[in-house]
């Protein structure tokens, strides 16, 4: 028995095919919209901790997962300047526990690609270019789901998982939105040294942060976190400068990372944001999961990592109980919504602390307790 029948899901990203996997697998009619076309070949890399990776075991998914990525240990600090010698090897907390790696990187891609599968073998329906336009009340709690000014269906629930941006949570009248952190993140996807075998920061020079994450046995992920600025209309090619000059600083693989640049490897930018809505994430059978409830900077990497927990617990909760009660909810917001909002001000203090210039600040001791707190299943 299961508390709900038929589902719908906004959103094809992580934490949306999260949600159908597990529902499919236990029965439930499931159909995602996406509004995007199709799901993007583009895209850089990936940081994904052990609890992120406990999930994906969960899901069924872990195998091909594994394959796909870069798993590995620890954390590498360098300095700045030509020589970027190594100042410290620091060890990762394992928080999807001793059968994980601490931590893998992946493309983006190739992580989508896997999701949508496993949700289609599962049993769910995808439906690709549709847009979310409205959500009607019809009779028996159930939501009717108006996409492209038509309805697709009527649903015992709503998910939405449409991310930053999110429809649904403009829909059903959350007011709480992603606000800048005041940080900005060039990223480049790039062939991988063979010295580079876990992720690596350069705190200090001209930017907050340098830094990049192996995805794969050839390839990797850089990226700069610099003082926020409008450099969404830039071009290609401007982009591609940017990142050079502000990696000129850099040296050791950064080395490497500029000759991509320079062949014509692709740049892009976002800006940092936070953002937690506070309880109740649903208003009465939709819920918002994922980034559309809660945002951060990537500084400890626990983005997408919350994001299927959210899915993981709302999902166990609709599939072991008979029906979508207020105890439900009130298990649901137990669960989620005080390890998010941890997550999320531990995230912003760390980036904050680099806009202060804060040196004496613990910022390790601040990551290793939110580590601790991950380790502990959601």
């Amino acid at each position: 028995m299961t508390a709900v029948h038929k589902v719908a899901v906004i959103g094809a990203g992580v934490t949306g095919l999260a949600a159908a996997i597990q529902l499919a697998k236990a029965g439930v009619e499931v159909d995602v919209f996406e509004a995007k076309p199709e799901l993007s070949a583009l895209g850089s890399g990936i940081s994904l901790q052990g609890n992120a990776l406990r999930v994906f075991d969960a899901l069924g998914a872990w195998d091909d997962i594994r394959a796909a990525g870069y798993p590995f240990e620890g954390l590498n600090l360098r300095a700045p300047g030509p020589a970027a010698p190594i100042v410290a090897e620091l060890p990762d907390v394992k928080t999807g526990g001793p059968d994980y790696p601490a931590a893998m990187g992946m493309p983006r891609p190739a992580l989508a690609q896997i999701l949508l599968a496993h949700a289609e073998k599962a049993g769910a329906r995808v439906r690709f270019g549709v847009k979310l336009t409205a959500l009607e009340d019809a009779a028996g709690d159930r939501v009717n789901v108006i996409v492209d000014g038509e309805s697709a269906g009527e649903y015992d629930l709503v998910i939405g998982a449409d991310g930053l941006h999110s429809t649904v949570r403009e829909l059903i009248g959350i007011e709480e939105k992603p606000q800048s952190t005041g940080m900005g993140i060039w990223r480049t996807f790039v062939s991988r040294p063979a010295d580079v075998v876990r992720s690596e920061l350069y705190y200090g020079g001209p930017v907050y942060i340098a830094g990049y994450t192996p995805t794969g046995d050839d390839t990797m992920y850089a990226f700069l976190v610099e003082k926020a600025q409008d450099r969404f209309a830039v071009s290609d090619d401007d982009a591609t400068r940017i990142m050079l000059e502000e990696s000129r600083a850099y040296g050791g693989p950064w080395n490497a990372i500029r000759a991509d640049l320079e062949k014509g490897a692709h740049a892009n930018y976002t800006w940092f944001t936070q953002h937690i809505v506070t309880e109740p994430w649903n208003r009465g059978r939709v819920v918002i999961i994922g980034d559309a409830a809660h945002s951060c900077p990537p500084t400890i990497a626990q983005g997408a990592a919350q994001g299927l927990e959210d899915a993981f617990v709302l999902t166990e909760l609709l599939t072991s109980r008979d029906a979508v009660d207020q105890g439900l909810w009130d298990e649901f917001h137990a669960r989620r919504l005080p390890r998010a909002t941890a997550v999320v001000e531990a995230s912003v203090q760390l980036g904050q602390w680099q806009i202060d210039g804060n040196r004496d600040a613990d910022a390790g001791g601040l990551i290793f307790g939110i580590a601790q707190k991950m380790a502990q299943p959601a």
